[in-house]
């Protein structure tokens, strides 16, 4: 491998690093195993979870394999549970539900939850795959949203092809943008910001609180709605045009993407989603990370790898983004979340505490990231100089293009 080519000093871990190569083969061919589109086909959990348009009727499917009763409740029901808007098993052994609605009972605009039930428990969430979340201004609770506007946007300008130039980024935060005292907007920073940023010879802009939280002084690292980009600073409408302009400035636009822990909120986040915390994350101690008061995926399940890899194809489709900065990732290769970790040796790269179910993930999210956007860009937010982190698989890494070396 050229890996150990460049750096002969990694020799005597060549078979560590060679069995976290297969180890993620493996998981990669166990995952699309009769899919013709491989990956691709794989991260489409997007296309059938959530809410969708289906002739005159809503279709809403959820996963949730703990609960024993599914309702849809928000101003259609006056949020109370109504035996017309409970769920049907689709699949009991899978843990899928379904409901149909006529659209004319939920117009645009409309808010909703999930009310569960479970085997001693109930409690209301907002939908994990939902795609709009909204914040009551009276209230201040968060709710999922009807978003179907009458014409949606569509995109005018084709992304911008690399060239031999360096990257020059632009990070930057939508919200913090205004030198008024107050939230800034997608479409102030769109008409405000963008060109300035253009003007000063950068190529890529970098954003950074995308994902839904609820918890603003997060600066965006509290995700609790992985698809729903953020209703504080406008609509997706909003945000697909900002994107789009970009692009017509020959700026590439690079998405933080929060995928290394999540919110431990239950109602508007993924804690204790269908009563069991274990439906995404690991139970005890290894699912909490105690540095960050948030949850840390399980990426063993199979479960998970397909909403976080759905997630990586819906931004890039969706939304046009033009790659990710992975934030986190030393927190999710070492089973210590590199806390007190002093990566003084390369031994500390290679002596079991590393999570390879983690590590096969990440390899993953970055063949199918640059599988569907061959120009993508990805960057991986590491701390520890975990060696490889910035090679092609075929050379013994793990596939993304840059290293942010943090701290």
């Amino acid at each position: 491998m050229k890996i150990i080519e460049q750096d002969p000093w990694l020799r005597p871990y060549e078979t560590v690093i060679e069995s976290r190569l297969r180890y993620a083969r493996k998981r990669e061919a166990s995952l699309t195993g009769g899919l013709s589109g491989g990956l691709s086909d794989f991260a489409n959990g997007h296309l059938y979870y959530g809410l969708h348009a289906d002739g005159d009727a809503w279709v809403i499917r959820e996963y949730a394999p703990n609960a024993t009763a599914l309702y849809l409740i928000g101003d259609f029901s006056r949020h109370q549970r109504q035996p017309q808007y409970r769920f049907s098993v689709v699949d009991r052994s899978a843990g899928d539900w379904e409901l149909r609605v006529p659209r004319r009972l939920l117009p645009h605009g409309t808010r909703y939850r999930l009310l569960l039930e479970w085997p001693g428990g109930e409690g209301e969430r907002i939908p994990a795959w939902c795609r709009r979340v909204v914040q009551d201004a009276d209230s201040y609770l968060f709710y999922a949203q009807v978003w179907q506007p009458d014409e949606p946007y569509r995109m005018q300008h084709e992304r911008p092809l690399p060239d031999d130039a360096p990257l020059l980024i632009y990070e930057c935060h939508i919200g913090m943008s205004s030198e008024q005292a107050k939230i800034a907007t997608y479409e102030e920073f769109r008409t405000d910001v963008l060109p300035r940023i253009a003007r000063s010879g950068y190529n890529a802009i970098q954003l950074m609180a995308v994902q839904e939280h609820p918890y603003y002084a997060s600066y965006g690292y509290h995700v609790s709605s992985f698809f729903a980009p953020s209703s504080r600073f406008g609509t997706p409408e909003d945000l697909k045009r900002l994107i789009d302009d970009a692009h017509g400035l020959g700026l590439r636009v690079i998405m933080d993407l929060v995928h290394a822990h999540a919110v431990r909120n239950e109602v508007e986040g993924l804690g204790c989603y269908d009563g069991t915390r274990s439906l995404f994350f690991h139970d005890g101690d290894r699912g909490i990370h105690p540095a960050w008061d948030s949850y840390c995926f399980d990426y063993g399940k199979d479960s998970v790898l397909h909403f976080l890899l759905s997630n990586c194809k819906y931004w890039l489709t969706e939304y046009g983004f033009d790659g990710f900065r992975f934030d986190g990732v030393t927190s999710m290769l070492y089973y210590s979340r590199g806390l007190g970790e002093t990566f003084d040796s390369y031994e500390r790269y290679f002596d079991g505490g590393q999570d390879v179910d983690a590590i096969a993930y990440l390899i993953l999210a970055n063949k199918l990231i640059h599988t569907l956007c061959p120009a993508a860009i990805t960057i991986a937010e590491e701390v520890s100089g975990m060696p490889g982190i910035a090679l092609p698989t075929a050379d013994g890494g793990y596939g993304f293009d840059y290293r942010l070396a943090m701290n």
